[in-house]
């Protein structure tokens, strides 16, 4: 039974503190005035798991003529909408408690840390539970009125302008639970519209664990199925939630689900898309992860949830343990963003790791649809190298076409006494193949890498080594190759055709005097088998791929530094011109000019092709005797 002073309307100043919390909240706290569907939404939701809990400690259910849900009412006629929900409710001493006084932990402490902040970057919404007063954004007057589970026999209305005053008085409402009723403002009045009010709980509260209606029509239908045990979700969950959450029709190639609860609290489902419009010329993809917090949205296209290079991944990461500013529209911590980051990034990379080893197929369709994004981990992110090195496949010279082998494979076939990984940039497999820089790793059976993917150079560049042995391209000027094979009596033959010392000095000196302008230095190498000369990269040099990569990308771009030359003193050709430099230094050069255009085609740099024909031209003429 309720008292006379219990029943009658009371009328509560609101400190002046306190009334300048609300102006904040009402004026400066949200940039998007939407935002109140999501806050009361939200407390709704709160209400509601605090009766169950409160049905389940007290040995009892719900009613069994009612399930616990929130319900929307719009009417656009009296530009109202109200919240209702039946869960755990208030009473007059909680509505005081709970909505009388705005951070109530105490509103001076409030006032200064947003003073302190700026409004910015500061846990206030988690501290003092200002989310309820959004609505007097779009409202001139808000009535709650709340009957708690205790007092089941008398409930409350609690009514506020927003301003200095509210007043707490007895009410006929005859069941546990919360109505809140939103008055519109003019400027807000579009705000009553069922539509609207529909698309914003899709946007923010789609996934809320209980039932929200409007007009008997339940709204969020889809369920948060990263919340569950793995155990619980069944395959086509999954797809149909992949197809929910992205814009693709196929079916996800995988996912990962999984649950922390140390270093942090994290509820995560992420999706790897069988498409990727990215490589298909659509443009750059976003980030395609959202982030929650008990469900309900927090931030989409979370782009600090994950490093760029994983951009590939669509889904859902939920938390409690996120602490948000004052509107719940930015992530605060920035430390604990970071240490969410590393967990994801860690997992994800273990995940795909056991795929590359238990799924090798599937693995291989992942690396030919998103393997660059890999690539471009390997150059961005310097603490992942060593995983994603781990992830790489490339063709060989001892693989079949099209099929692929890890840097874990090739380190495995190496000979013992081989200390580097070599690997060589081509357009295709022919082209690497049918070019003078393999012959030496073909003689003595030398695994190479080959690189079609114009990246490729600078992976193997950023990547530096694996398992200690250094990474190094095969066009380069000094490699520490393995003698593998023995002598042969074909080489004995070379060896006794070779010129001597002293010729080869007076050649290579011939050769630096003539090409002076466009090599750094001249050599004899050991290293040629069928082609007569070569252009190499000094140590330090970009490659010639990586060159022809920064062409591409920069018209202006010039290379600065020359490459090396060098040439097989026990090739016929060069033998032959070393005897013709003698006889008619004028057609020596001209032959020599032909054989540097012909290395650096062979080394992918750009050549004027006009000088060459003129060349060719006089080379026959001189051939028939004109």
């Amino acid at each position: 039974m309720t008292n006379e002073k219990q029943t009658q309307k009371k009328t509560y100043q609101f400190k002046a503190e306190v009334a300048k919390v609300l102006d904040i909240v009402i004026n400066s706290l949200y940039t998007d005035r939407e935002i109140f569907v999501r806050e009361l939404v939200s407390n709704a939701a709160d209400a509601l798991e605090k009766r169950r809990h409160y049905d389940l400690i007290n040995g009892r259910g719900p009613d069994s003529e009612e399930s616990l849900e929130i319900s929307i009412g719009v009417d656009k006629d009296k530009k109202t909408i109200v919240f209702t929900d039946n869960g755990i409710g208030m009473s007059r001493d909680e509505l005081i408690e709970n909505l009388g006084r705005v951070a109530h932990s105490g509103a001076a402490d409030y006032l200064k840390k947003v003073a302190e902040s700026n409004k910015k970057d500061v846990n206030l919404i988690g501290q003092f539970g200002v989310g309820f007063y959004s609505a007097f954004m779009v409202a001139d007057t808000v009535t709650v009125e709340s009957c708690s589970v205790d007092e089941p026999d008398q409930a409350w209305r609690w009514t506020s302008s927003g301003s200095s005053r509210y007043t707490v008085e007895s009410t006929d409402k005859t069941r546990p639970g919360t109505d809140i009723t939103l008055h519109l403002k003019k400027d807000a009045e579009s705000f009553a519209d069922e539509s609207y009010i529909k698309e914003t709980i899709k946007k923010y509260s789609n996934f809320v664990s209980f039932p929200i209606r409007i007009n008997d029509e339940r709204i969020n239908t889809i369920q948060a199925i990263w919340a569950r045990s793995q155990q619980d979700v069944k395959e086509e969950e999954y797809k149909e939630f992949f197809k929910f959450m992205t814009p693709f029709a196929s079916d996800p190639l995988d996912w990962l689900h999984f649950s922390t609860d140390a270093p942090i609290d994290l509820k995560a489902l992420l999706f790897i898309s069988s498409d990727n419009p990215e490589i298909a010329g659509f443009g750059r993809l976003e980030t395609n992860v959202h982030l929650y917090s008990r469900r309900v949205l927090i931030q989409r296209q979370a782009k600090d949830l994950l490093p760029l290079w994983l951009r590939f991944l669509s889904g859902a990461v939920d938390s409690e343990d996120i602490p948000l500013n004052i509107s719940r529209e930015t992530m605060q911590d920035s430390a604990l963003i970071r240490k969410i980051n590393r967990v994801l990034t860690k997992r994800i990379l273990k995940h795909l790791k056991e795929m590359a080893d238990k799924k090798p197929d599937q693995y291989k369709t992942f690396w030919e649809n998103h393997g660059h994004f890999l690539k471009e981990g390997i150059v961005t992110e310097f603490s992942d190298r060593d995983a994603l090195a781990e992830l790489l496949r490339f063709e060989s010279s001892m693989t079949e076409p099209g099929q692929l082998t890890s840097l874990a494979e090739y380190v495995e076939r190496m000979p013992e006494s081989q200390k580097e990984i070599y690997y060589l940039a081509g357009a295709d497999r022919n082209a690497i193949e049918s070019g003078p820089y393999i012959e030496v790793f073909r003689q003595r059976g030398i695994e190479v890498i080959y690189n079609f993917d114009p990246v490729d150079d600078f992976v193997m560049h950023h990547l530096a080594g694996y398992k200690d042995k250094k990474t190094v391209s095969a066009d380069s000027e000094k490699l520490d190759l393995p003698d593998t094979l023995p002598k042969t009596n074909d080489d004995d033959e070379k060896e006794t055709s070779k010129p001597a010392p002293d010729d080869v000095k007076a050649l290579t000196d011939w050769i630096r005097s003539k090409l002076q302008d466009k090599v750094a230095d001249v050599k004899a190498s050991d290293r040629l088998v069928d082609s007569p000369m070569i252009l190499v990269n000094p140590d330090g040099a970009m490659t010639g791929a990586m060159q022809r990569l920064m062409e591409a990308a920069n018209k202006d771009f010039t290379m600065s530094a020359k490459r090396n030359l060098q040439f097989n003193p026990k090739h016929k050709i060069i033998q032959k011109l070393n005897q013709l430099r003698a006889e008619d230094q004028q057609k020596a050069v001209l032959i020599l000019e032909q054989l540097y255009d012909h290395a650096a085609l062979d080394a992918g740099l750009s050549v004027d092709t006009r000088p060459m024909v003129n060349r060719v031209t006089q080379i026959i003429n001189s051939m028939l005797g004109d």
